[in-house]
């Protein structure tokens, strides 16, 4: 490559960097907000994450065209391609999560003010342990910090705790409440929702593993979620 054509592919990679970053900020952030808008029960809030999602969509779209370019154009080699291959899977990754908190905040409508199910005092605590999960993993892939991709992958098995423990607690609470057996319902869909996260955020982990090393990340344990 020529001093240009070098300095050309090292601000694509910089761009798509950036890209990831802001779309995967933006996830982040839809996951906050989505479980306040629920906390809060604030209708306002949960339709503005729902709005804001096309945002992350078009992000999707913009890295996919970048990361082709930067294949076909520049042909990568060895690290550079594996950090361009991560970045496009990690897009699409990203972009699930967005769906699923937007999911969430579509759920807001149905759960009354007045709810008095155990469960929606511990959402909040599981969206944080699954939001803090992608926030890390995606600055392990800025650092191309496979260690830190390990941690994070470490700790899916506490969002699946979470969410075993509050299926356990729903299903009781409907055998015992029939009548909120709807609201128990999107609660559980949530929590559902709040646990893919994790899992996808597990997922970014293997990528960036694999990216920085040239080698995918040795299995490990993990503790099934109920279902």
């Amino acid at each position: 490559m020529t001093d240009h054509t070098l300095k050309a592919f090292d601000d694509e990679i910089v761009e798509l960097r950036g890209l990831i970053s802001e779309m995967g900020g933006r996830a982040e952030s839809a996951i906050d907000r989505a479980v306040e808008a629920l906390s809060r029960r604030d209708l306002d809030l949960a339709r503005t994450v729902v709005a804001e999602d096309k945002r992350i969509d078009e992000l999707e779209i913009a890295i996919e065209r970048l990361a082709v370019q930067i294949m076909t154009l520049r042909a990568p080699m060895a690290d550079d391609l594996r950090e361009t291959v991560a970045a496009l899977k990690i897009a699409g990754v990203i972009e699930r999560i967005g769906d699923y908190a937007k999911n969430i905040a579509k759920r807001v409508p149905q759960i009354s003010r007045s709810s008095k199910i155990e469960a929606l005092s511990v959402l909040p605590a599981m969206a944080e342990l699954a939001s803090d999960m992608l926030r890390d993993v995606l600055n392990a892939f800025a650092a191309r910090d496979w260690q830190a991709a390990v941690e994070v992958s470490n700790r899916d098995r506490a969002v699946d705790d979470f969410y075993n423990s509050i299926f356990r607690t729903l299903l009781t609470f409907m055998m015992e409440n029939p009548a909120t057996i709807g609201e128990a319902a999107h609660l559980l869909f949530i929590a559902k929702n709040l646990e893919r996260i994790g899992d996808h955020a597990t997922n970014v982990a293997e990528m960036v593993y694999f990216a920085a090393r040239g080698e995918y990340m040795p299995d490990r344990e993990r503790g099934e979620p109920a279902v």
